[in-house]
């Protein structure tokens, strides 16, 4: 089975935290996973947020990221509407710089899950390799190009060990 042009989407609560995900579509741009982005909010637009959810599917759209901060509402109001597997981004922002968002996002009712990342940039990096894993296992020639940048984080690793050794003799 073939993946869709843009099988995955990130719904964004505002447009500030588009800066979060360079580095997740900078990750799917170089695995050639098309990708959607939009900014429907759980609490301003709740109505097209449902709508987007409700038709994902249909649309072609394999996983849902929701990256929302403070009380990040809006992976679960995504996973509320759709079947497909949702991520939730929580962002740094606010007085509790996302730990609020952390718990909004991985702290769901039983039957609504939401796959929780860690807060930030990093986090935003992992929910696209981690949509792409979910897509890997219905694409053979993705899943070759995730377990060739899995290799190539690997390579890069023992070659800063290899520098780290020779450095302190060990």
């Amino acid at each position: 089975m073939t993946t869709p042009a843009r099988p995955i989407a990130f719904l964004l609560g505002s447009d500030s935290d588009l800066p979060v995900l360079e580095s997740a579509f900078s990750t799917l741009r170089e695995l050639g996973v098309g990708f959607h982005v939009r900014i429907l909010s759980a609490h301003r637009t709740p109505d097209e947020a449902g709508e987007f959810a409700r038709n994902a599917k249909a649309n072609g759209v394999r996983v849902l990221i929701g990256v929302a901060g403070m009380a990040a509402h809006l992976a679960g109001a995504l996973a509320a509407h759709s079947p497909l597997p949702v991520i939730g981004v929580p962002v740094d922002s606010g007085p509790l710089r996302g730990e609020d968002a952390l718990l909004s996002t991985a702290m769901m009712p039983p039957g609504v899950p939401v796959a929780a990342t860690g807060i930030g940039t990093a986090a935003a990096r992992n929910a696209a390799l981690f949509a792409a894993r979910i897509l890997a296992l219905s694409d053979p020639a993705l899943a070759t190009k995730v377990d060739g940048a899995r290799a190539a984080e690997r390579d890069k690793t023992l070659a800063k060990d290899r520098e780290v050794r020779a450095r302190f003799g060990c």
